[in-house]
């Protein structure tokens, strides 16, 4: 004879908003999703944006884009480019850029806000 399979827990379903209220706790809201204001690129295209035309300035490629994010101006990102190649790579000298866009995604200023070797690792303060 087989032995029974253990019970399975069962899953409660989530309480209406009125018994959630009496005790207590409140129903989780989301946050309404939101919609791109015309004219403005979404976060892949300040990306590239950023980085093709600081490019354009510098004549290197950029290695990556390290952050972004929106402003009431458009848009803020940090920007990675290798200043100076060197053998072996990991001496290679670095520079991050601060890259600032308008709502459009046209480059308005940039400015190099750190220098250091490929191989430097970040230590915590």
């Amino acid at each position: 004879m087989a032995a029974e399979e253990p019970a399975r827990p069962r899953r409660s379903r989530p309480r209406p908003p009125e018994e959630a209220e009496d005790a207590g706790a409140t129903a989780p809201r989301r946050a309404p999703a939101k919609r791109p204001r015309p004219g403005v690129p979404d976060a892949a295209a300040a990306m590239r944006s950023a980085a093709g035309q600081l490019a354009q300035l510098l004549g290197r490629v950029p290695d990556s884009v390290t952050s972004l994010k929106p402003t009431q101006d458009g848009w803020e990102a940090q920007v990675e480019v290798v200043e100076l190649e060197r053998i072996p790579d990991t001496t290679s000298v670095m520079a991050s850029y601060k890259v600032a866009l308008d709502p459009d995604g046209a480059l308005v200023s940039y400015e190099r806000t750190r220098r250091y070797s490929r191989g430097m690792i970040d230590r915590p303060a």
